[in-house]
């Protein structure tokens, strides 16, 4: 079987963050993470977002962003749901960068066409190794936001749709299963 993607611990992801925090291009790399680890994205979704799938017609980033089907790996429609916290990273994102035009990425590189799947892959492996969280990978966001939320009491069900998969063995595949949660399990009898 295939190595699962390291799910993050709160305090790892607060150790990305502040490393994040102490490099260029902070804003915009805080937002990417955030957007895998508390939206659920994969790196290809991250890097295909354009200024018009995020903000509304008024320049407000949208409650809940259509992640178009040519963009998402199933090729399958589906709406992210910004919480409150995404809502506020993001915002604070978007006031600090200028669109030339609504199709143009969400997220900046020094190419013009900006962040391919591939690249920002990369880019998240070194910056998790740089802010020394062993293990980790571009998928590790994406699996810590679908693990916390089973953690949280969140059926599989809605699991499945939150994440875009057609198969509800495929979304469990995702759910980190630790002492903690063991220890609720049994106290619930």
């Amino acid at each position: 079987m295939a190595k699962q993607a390291k799910t993050f611990t709160s305090i790892e992801l607060r150790r990305v963050l502040d490393y994040i925090a102490t490099r260029k291009h902070s804003a915009r790399n805080r937002a990417m993470v955030l957007l895998t680890h508390w939206g659920g994205l994969r790196v290809g979704e991250v890097a295909q977002l354009r200024y018009s799938d995020v903000l509304d017609a008024d320049g407000v980033v949208k409650r809940e962003v259509l992640l178009r089907a040519e963009t998402t790996k199933g090729k399958h429609a589906r709406t992210l749901f910004v919480s409150d916290k995404l809502h506020k990273e993001l915002t604070a994102y978007v006031q600090l960068i200028t669109a030339s035009r609504a199709d143009e990425r969400l997220f900046y590189t020094q190419k013009s066409e900006g962040f391919t799947a591939n690249t920002l892959a990369q880019f998240f492996y070194f910056l998790y190794k740089n802010a020394g969280i062993a293990n980790a990978s571009s998928h590790s966001g994406r699996r810590t936001f679908i693990t916390t939320l089973a953690d949280k009491g969140v059926g599989v069900r809605v699991l499945m749709s939150l994440a875009g998969h057609k198969s509800i063995s495929t979304t469990q595949a995702y759910i980190d299963v630790n002492d903690g949660q063991k220890r609720k399990a049994v106290e619930l009898l």
